[in-house]
Order: C-alpha cells, then sequence, then structure tokens
C-alpha cells in the first residue's frame, strides 16, 4: 500500500477519500456498459444469469481481498449487490435485444 498518500489533516484524508471514490464509481459505470454489451452475446435469461461464473467473480474478489488486506465478506457482500443490479439491467438489455 505504498502508493497511499501520507496526509496531514483530517480535510486531507477525506479529499483523497472523494478521489478514490470518484474512481470507484467510475469504474463501476465502465463495468456496467461492458455488461450491457455482454446480453448481446447471450442467447438465453440462463446465460445472462451466469451462475459460474458470478461464483468465480465472487470467489476472485474474495481471494484478491484477502490478498489485499481487505474483509472478504465485505468485498463479496459489495460484488454480489453489484452483480446482482447489473444481472438485472442485463437481462432487460437480453430482452429488449429479443422484441427487435
Amino acid at each position: 500500500m505504498s502508493d497511499i498518500k501520507k496526509c496531514n489533516s483530517l480535510e486531507e484524508v477525506r479529499e483523497e477519500i472523494d478521489k478514490i471514490d470518484d474512481k470507484i464509481v467510475d469504474l463501476i459505470s465502465k463495468r456496467s456498459h461492458l455488461i450491457r454489451q455482454a446480453a448481446s452475446f447471450k442467447n438465453s435469461i440462463e446465460e445472462v444469469k451466469a451462475e459460474d461464473r458470478v461464483d468465480y467473480i465472487l470467489q476472485k474478489v474474495r481471494h484478491s481481498a484477502i490478498q489485499a488486506g481487505v474483509s472478504p465478506n465485505m468485498i463479496s457482500d459489495l460484488f454480489e449487490t453489484m452483480i446482482n443490479e447489473m444481472v438485472e439491467t442485463e437481462i432487460s438489455e437480453f430482452r429488449n435485444k429479443q422484441t427487435f
């Protein structure tokens, strides 16, 4: 974690947290746009749900969390919430594709 800025005040810590939060939102947005694209490559709702892929991602992020010294439960909960929401979006995209 040597790339974490050494802050000299609470205000500076909060400014750094705000910058990171903005990056997190940007990355989630990019992930969401890719998820929407993925719907065009799938042929069924079961493929959209991709339970094996979800299991793989959750195990992968749990492992990454442990390596990073962050709670794996928190990370997997965050990812599970994000994935569930994105799957719903992807299902909508898939259904829209079917109507054309």
